[in-house]
């Protein structure tokens, strides 16, 4: 029950979650902007057009968007939003769920790679370029607030911050969440990383990548980057501020008090993002890997401030 709670929930709060952030530049900007529910007219447009398969397309190509919609919602339903012991066992493991993070972007770099188009190949480059340093920091970051609960599984790391409030103030936990805001931002490709709605493409690095698809394959994959943002932002919230966040034993009118926590808490950063986003220019990509070499400092730190200085 909650693990198809959790994928029905992402599955609307991906696309709410964008349409938030669109909306609030949009007010910041003078201007009225869409709705928040644009983004599912917009996928309901895609799915009736026509899919255009280019000249040399092979199944890498077709089926990468639906590898990363998997593995999003894999981690939809093993990692603890709403509830914790939710029944998957070993699937909500830290190194689990950073594996099928990176899963998914593996299958879009070798999508861009397939056709051997320019734009693609340099798209995937930028994009593996990108991973090599994000995916690391965010084990790392994650791994500092495993050590005090002694073990890698995320629902034993919200039971332990739970149970030890004060821990939201430490500075080892701190440092991760530093950390974790940096590499969520590189990973889903949001200023001042990647500019989502560039048209320049020598600037692009994950739109690069989407180029040649079109109809419902490029709302699969639109879909899907959706849902990894929410369900980045959505680890956040539940393992530096597991307010909410309930045992699946809980009743059902205590898991919709979850379910609405978690969406306020997505939303609310969302907006932090969005605001963000407005005072921020794209940094030149040259400078990414030192963006990200400072946010694995602050992870590693954040560690030995666990081990050495009791970090708890």
């Amino acid at each position: 029950m909650t693990v198809l709670l959790q994928i029905v929930l992402f599955l609307l709060l991906g696309p709410v979650t964008i349409g938030l952030i669109r909306k609030i530049h949009a007010l910041l900007e003078g201007r009225r902007g869409a709705s928040l529910l644009q983004p599912f007219r917009h996928f309901r447009q895609l799915w009736q057009k026509e899919t255009i398969e280019p000249t040399g397309a092979s199944v890498v190509f077709r089926f990468a968007p639906y590898l990363l919609l998997g593995t999003s919602l894999t981690i939809a339903a093993a990692a603890p939003f709403i509830a914790t012991s939710d029944g998957l066992g070993s699937s909500s493991d830290l190194f689990v769920v950073v594996g099928l993070l990176f899963i998914g972007n593996i299958a879009m770099a070798l999508a861009g790679l397939d056709l051997g188009t320019s734009f693609g190949g340099m798209g995937a480059s930028r994009e593996l370029t990108v991973s090599s340093l994000v995916e690391p920091t965010l084990l790392v970051a994650i791994f500092a607030l495993s050590i005090p609960a002694h073990s890698s599984s995320l629902d034993v790391i919200c039971r332990s911050v739970l149970s030890n409030p004060g821990r939201l103030f430490a500075p080892a936990d701190l440092l991760a969440l530093g950390a974790f805001i940096v590499v969520v931002i590189a990973e889903t490709k949001r200023l001042p990383i990647d500019n989502p709605t560039t048209h320049l493409e020598l600037t692009m690095i994950h739109e690069a990548m989407l180029l040649e698809y079109s109809g419902p394959r490029l709302a699969v994959v639109e879909w899907a980057s959706d849902i990894r943002l929410s369900l980045l932002l959505g680890l956040i919230a539940n393992l530096f501020f597991p307010i909410g966040i309930v045992d699946r034993t809980s009743d059902s009118y205590t898991l919709l008090i979850s379910i609405t926590v978690l969406i306020v808490k997505v939303l609310v950063l969302a907006a932090v993002i969005a605001f963000a986003e407005t005072a921020l220019a794209k940094i030149r990509l040259g400078r990414i890997p030192e963006l990200l070499s400072g946010s694995f400092i602050l992870a590693f730190l954040s560690i030995m401030i666990s081990f050495f200085a009791g970090g708890r």
